[in-house]
């Protein structure tokens, strides 16, 4: 009873986590967006992205001992297909991010409630372009996080600065083009919420399937190395 008990407080400790850091996440990186159209781009497309990048690493330092920050669905089932997450937690962690981002975007169309897309991620260019894009940078996202989070002691200390920085680094040179989602709830909360559904389908697929991409190459490398 009492072992049952202390785990029961440790996933509960694991979904707030997951939660809280997502709904971070979501409301400074969408907010950036939001706050930038409302001021006529007085933030500017570098510090929206800095402002993805920052909130991730902030997150990761604040809750990463506690859930192991996934904050993306993307990348906890890319965790489970590297065998490194246990196919239990898979739905609770997965509806504790959406309702984290979902929170966050209700909390951003009340302050809002005239913005039209609520920091939606919407391609510039061609579909085929952004999803493009949004597979590769999440190949790319989550290959570090892989590789940073399964390292020794001291690559743990400095994840939150290789994954922070790597989302930032995307953003800016790619967020003009596709958005620079990288995780699907991201972007289906302000989808939702502003009714920007047209193109979701490409920032649900494409980080996901990115995300599983990095998880095959990882395990191929793992074998190698054994």
């Amino acid at each position: 009873s009492g072992f049952c008990q202390a785990k029961g407080k440790s996933m509960i400790r694991k979904y707030t986590a997951e939660f809280m850091g997502t709904f971070g996440i979501v409301f400074c990186g969408t907010g950036a967006i939001v706050i930038d159209q409302q001021t006529h781009g007085a933030i500017g497309h570098l510090g929206i992205a800095m402002t993805f990048g920052l909130i991730e690493l902030a997150m990761i330092y604040a809750f990463g001992e506690i859930s192991g920050a996934h904050f993306n669905p993307a990348v906890t089932l890319a965790f489970f297909a590297a065998r490194l997450f246990p196919g239990r937690q898979l739905l609770p962690y997965i509806v504790t991010q959406a309702s984290g981002a979902l929170c966050a975007t209700v909390i951003m169309k009340s302050l809002f409630p005239d913005n039209p897309t609520l920091g939606s991620t919407l391609p510039a260019g061609s579909d085929f372009q952004s999803f493009v894009l949004e597979f590769i940078l999440t190949f790319i996202l989550m290959t570090v996080i892989l590789n940073v989070s399964q390292g020794s002691k001291e690559t743990g200390v400095v994840a939150g600065i290789a994954v922070g920085s790597t989302i930032g680094l995307e953003a800016i040179f790619a967020g003009l083009v596709c958005g620079a989602s990288m995780n699907p709830v991201r972007s289906l909360a302000p989808a939702l919420l502003s009714g920007n559904i047209q193109s979701l389908w490409i920032y649900l697929l494409a980080p996901t399937a990115g995300a599983f991409m990095a998880s095959a190459v990882w395990l191929i490398l793992q074998r190698q190395k054994d």
